[in-house]
């Protein structure tokens, strides 16, 4: 029996990814830029079944619990295309743990598709480079490239598939206060506001193309190491997406009063000097984007909004050695659905 076990986590998008030219291969309509965070890591085993008693399906537990059919099925088609590469038909076993805690209001399936993809390579026996990691996770979950990445990361959107996936870009030293406002379940998936966006929305095109540019901008930023002209790109891409969103039929309204309370105070702060700046993906929850010696400060004065975590710079996603049986770590809470893919 194979088995490989991965650790990947969470990434926040400084230019948001929204829109799909390709369903199917997850192709973006426009790249993205983001920073892989240092918190709330997922843990990923992937153990391949002995010949002699292959099950029908593969299995996928999260957090000690089967996992429902829909998430199985998106684990399975994943590892479907590593099946392809290797030329194989064995099925799996998956156990995949997430650290993100309910009240962090993130979501999960950009951490847990990257650790899937590392893990199920190195359990199938595949020898793939970053650049092909970062396509195989962009399978499971567009944003899931990105967290392939330590630091900060660029999907580029590229032409095909052979084209599209992640890789590290150099930049300021940034961090991040995660605000979680809203635990509940967002009434329209990403995946679906995605769609209606491109569908209906009258501003969607001015989206894309304005996000091209916006992107180049964010890159020069990063080379030239200015945080204030890369935050000023953040927090208009994050209110560009959510105007092109609000702009469809019927409208999606992801913002609350509560965010918008937090975007406030964070223009309050910046009229104060400090430097923080705010994006919010698909849901409720604001991030503000810092500097490491002001990001304790930023948390203090933002924390009555909700629960504040501070996050660094993050990890590539990498393999770790697998536990014994006996001694995998206690379940997490279920991770939650008030985040959204961005």
């Amino acid at each position: 029996m194979s088995i490989a076990t991965a650790r990947a986590h969470p990434n926040i998008a400084l230019v948001k990814y929204w829109g799909k030219r390709d369903e199917d291969l997850i192709l973006p309509a426009a790249g993205s830029l983001s920073l892989t965070l240092d918190v709330f890591p997922t843990t990923t085993t992937v153990r391949l079944q002995d010949s002699a008693d292959p099950p029908a399906q593969d299995v996928f537990t999260l957090n000690g619990a089967p996992a429902d059919e829909k998430a199985t099925a998106r684990v399975s088609h994943l590892l479907d295309i590593v099946r392809d590469l290797a030329g194989t038909t064995a099925r799996a076993h998956v156990d995949s743990i997430s650290e993100i805690p309910v009240a962090a209001g993130l979501a999960s399936s950009a951490a847990g598709f990257a650790a899937l993809a590392v893990a199920a390579a190195g359990a199938y026996g595949l020898d793939l480079d970053t650049a092909a990691l970062s396509r195989l996770a962009r399978r499971g979950s567009g944003s899931a490239s990105r967290s392939l990445i330590g630091g900060l990361a660029v999907w580029n959107a590229g032409q095909d598939d052979a084209t599209s996936y992640a890789e590290s870009v150099d930049g300021p030293d940034l961090a991040m206060v995660l605000l979680s406002l809203d635990r509940g379940q967002k009434p329209v998936s990403s995946r679906e506001a995605m769609r209606r966006t491109a569908a209906t929305s009258p501003y969607y095109d001015g989206w894309v193309s304005s996000t091209a540019a916006t992107l180049e901008q964010a890159l020069a930023a990063c080379r030239d190491g200015d945080v204030a002209r890369l935050g000023e790109l953040t927090e208009i891409s994050a209110l560009r997406m959510h105007a092109a969103i609000l702009a469809c039929e019927p409208p999606i309204r992801y913002l609350t009063p509560a965010s918008w309370a937090v975007f406030a105070d964070i223009e309050q702060l910046r009229s104060e000097g400090v430097p923080v700046y705010g994006t919010a993906d698909a849901g409720p929850n604001v991030v503000a984007l810092t500097t490491p010696e002001h990001a304790e400060l930023v948390s203090q004065r933002l924390e009555h909004h909700g629960a504040a975590t501070i996050s660094g710079a993050g990890p590539a996603a990498t393999t770790v050695p697998t536990l014994a049986a006996d001694a995998t770590p206690a379940a997490a809470p279920t991770p939650p659905t008030a985040g959204g893919e961005a």
